[in-house]
């Protein structure tokens, strides 16, 4: 892939320059499979399983028969807390149940980076310098977003916690906030726009590919410390190289 760039904006919507963009985040391979498996993780997960209803066997009551059997022309009932009665219990309702689904660490992070190098690709990302506001007012953030042209589904990528931009974010339809070591597959496809801030790409680095280089070096150390353990191996030694042993002395005749 292409070296990945990005336009650096200021908030008046002035461009500023192109930026290079980190390649192991922005400029890995679109792979569609793995993004799908992330995403239908992450909504699986987010469902709650704790909806329950009764049936007729929980439904408190019904014990008697409501009458006999034959002769009343009526039809035949066992219980009150039958389905069919009001007040009864519910036929194949839902039951408690566990919808979380698993996928390695890896795997969720290179769909990240996957679907941001494809944000990168077709130019729905966009870096803004210094975002930052007096008060909270959704009119400025509104402003910006109009000076940046964006009108369609906006993702606003933050550093860290700023309770004056989300709180002047809420209120704006089709713009969503969340945090950078936070973010996940889902939310950036479900946003047409990606808005980073310069922070949010050092945060970025720091969150994602930090834990990258621990690792490496905990594998070397590892390797190393096991190949200091290792006993040295002992050269084969071949029957020509045995010694000879003399044979013991024939005993004598009893």
């Amino acid at each position: 892939m292409k070296e990945p760039k990005a336009n650096l904006y200021k908030s008046s919507g002035e461009l500023v320059e192109e930026i290079k963009l980190e390649p192991r985040i922005f400029g890995v391979e679109f792979n569609p499979t793995l993004i799908a498996q992330a995403v239908r993780v992450y909504l699986a997960n987010q469902r709650q399983g704790t909806a329950r209803t009764k049936t007729r066997g929980d439904v408190s009551g019904g014990g008697k028969k409501p009458w006999k059997q034959k002769g009343t022309g009526r039809a035949r009932q066992g219980s009150t807390r039958s389905p069919l009665w009001t007040k009864g219990g519910v036929a194949h309702g839902p039951k408690n149940r566990d919808y979380s689904l698993k996928i390695n660490k890896l795997m969720r992070r290179k769909a990240l980076f996957s679907a941001l190098s494809t944000k990168v690709a077709d130019k729905k990302t966009f870096i803004l310098e210094g975002l930052k506001l007096p008060q909270i007012k959704t009119q400025m953030l509104v402003k910006i977003f109009k000076n940046l042209k964006l009108e369609k589904s906006k993702l606003l990528v933050l550093p860290e916690t700023d309770k004056t931009i989300y709180l002047s974010a809420r209120n704006i339809p089709e713009v969503e906030t969340v945090l950078a070591g936070d973010l996940n597959a889902y939310v950036v496809f479900k946003n047409q726009n990606i808005i980073l801030l310069k922070e949010s790409l050092a945060k970025l680095n720091q969150v994602f590919l930090a834990g990258k280089k621990k690792e490496e070096n905990t594998s070397i150390k590892g390797k190393i410390a096991k190949t200091a353990d290792r006993k040295p191996r002992l050269s084969k030694i071949t029957k020509k190289d045995k010694p000879k042993t003399s044979k013991r002395p024939e005993q004598g005749l009893r």
